[in-house]
């Protein structure tokens, strides 16, 4: 009787368990050590960058989670896809090309069209992490940002 009973409870959790086979990855706990942080290429300061997602034939967009330190900025730049911002932790700044900086933080969803010019960045006191996510085409960086007019976003 006991087989039967364990039969009728426990057979359909092993012909219904999940696939073993998926791949399962989290965005928590990024390594923040100085070793992994990003090539300093288009930012002033510190940042890391770690592929969540990449598109491909199935999937049209990639994700990424960037995290900046403190005091660190990203360049003017602009996507042919539009991109969408997710901030996870912390707080930052971001602006549109002739509009005025945000201050940004954990919870908002920024989406910028594509095409439109943009930066984004830490605050000068907390480090900002966000999930990017854009199209399957590269990134136009269009102009250093000066750290004075990131210096400038302070008073905002």
């Amino acid at each position: 009787m006991k087989k039967i009973l364990f039969s009728f409870l426990f057979l359909p959790v092993f012909l219904f368990s999940q696939d073993t086979e998926y791949t399962i990855t989290s965005f928590l706990n990024q390594d923040l050590a100085p070793e992994k942080k990003a090539p300093n290429l288009h930012y002033l300061g510190s940042a890391w960058l770690t592929r969540l997602v990449e598109a491909d034939s199935s999937f049209d967009y990639n994700l990424t989670q960037a995290t900046f330190s403190p005091n660190s900025t990203l360049d003017w730049h602009k996507h042919s896809t539009g991109q969408v911002l997710i901030v996870v932790e912390g707080k930052g700044y971001y602006q549109e090309r002739g509009k005025a900086v945000v201050v940004v933080q954990k919870g908002d969803v920024i989406t910028c069209a594509k095409n439109i010019e943009h930066w984004h960045s830490s605050t000068p006191e907390h480090l900002v992490s966000y999930i990017a996510i854009y199209g399957n085409s590269e990134t136009l960086w269009t102009e250093k940002l000066k750290r004075e007019d990131y210096n400038r976003s302070k008073s905002n």
